[in-house]
């Protein structure tokens, strides 16, 4: 197979085409595009700006990828999309550059699904194996960790933290960090437990299941101040990846405040 550009599209010759690579009618391609070996643009697609896409990704009709981000204060800096490899963009999706503020990327990672009006916003930073159900949305500099599943019509927060294989549900609104494993819904989402459906689909043994489980019901006890559950869940489950994971991840500073459940937890430091 050889690389072909259909009559109607619009690629510009300072463009860099891999091999294989298949334009569709229609599509508009810019001068610092990267399209890596064979990608495909189905058709109508318009991709603009330093934009990279890797190796056998898929992007369907009237997607928008790498135009100017919805800033204010953005002034035109040369900030980037990348998009990683074997990726699947739907129908409208959107995807915006960094900015100065946020450190001139936004990247999605390799095997990544995103369905039909999903919208990642300037300076994000999407994983690998992430999906994102229809009409899901980031708003900037937010940061969605490797498995990560998102129902349809959710959105989510600037500056919001989601960690590995955490579960967004369908219609819910994230404000603040969502932990590793974690499972979270409703209109100013709540955390409402784990993901275990995830975590039994990616195969994670049931010693570390059953762990996580426990440090879990710690963490979000009633008993004492949530940092003092933390140290002691740190202490109690020590070699314990999946509870480090969560451990270190409730431990990193951020912008936002972290997603609890709704049981009268304790939350003061």
């Amino acid at each position: 197979m050889t690389t072909t550009i259909h009559p109607t599209a619009i690629v510009s010759e300072a463009a860099k085409i891999g091999e294989n690579v298949s334009v569709g009618p229609y599509c508009i391609v810019g001068d610092d595009v990267v399209l890596g070996d064979g990608v495909s643009l189905i058709s109508h697609v318009s991709i603009d700006g330093r934009t990279t896409v890797g190796p056998r990704t898929k992007i369907y009709p009237f997607s928008s990828i790498g135009h100017p981000p919805q800033d204010l204060k953005f002034e035109g800096e040369h900030s980037t999309v990348n998009i990683g490899s074997d990726c699947t963009l739907r129908e409208y999706v959107t995807i915006n550059p960094g900015t100065s503020g946020g450190g001139m990327e936004t990247r999605v990672g390799d095997h990544c699904l995103l369905m039909v009006g999903v919208h990642i916003a300037h300076d994000c930073r999407v994983g690998n194996h992430v999906v994102m159900a229809n009409q899901a949305s980031l708003a900037g500099h937010c940061i969605v960790d490797d498995y990560v599943r998102f129902g349809g019509i959710c959105g989510v927060h600037q500056f919001v933290r989601i960690g590995a294989h955490a579960f967004v549900g369908a219609m819910s609104f994230v404000e603040n960090d969502v932990i590793p494993y974690g499972s979270v819904l409703g209109n100013r989402a709540y955390l409402g437990g784990l993901n275990l459906v995830g975590l039994k689909r990616r195969k994670f043994d049931r010693e570390s299941i059953h762990a996580l489980r426990a440090a879990y019901r710690m963490i979000f006890s009633n008993e004492g101040t949530l940092r003092e559950r933390i140290e002691d869940a740190a202490e109690i489950f020590k070699g314990e990846k999946l509870v480090e994971e969560v451990i270190n991840f409730i431990r990193k500073p951020s912008e936002r405040a972290l997603c609890m459940p709704r049981n009268g937890v304790e939350t003061s430091e």
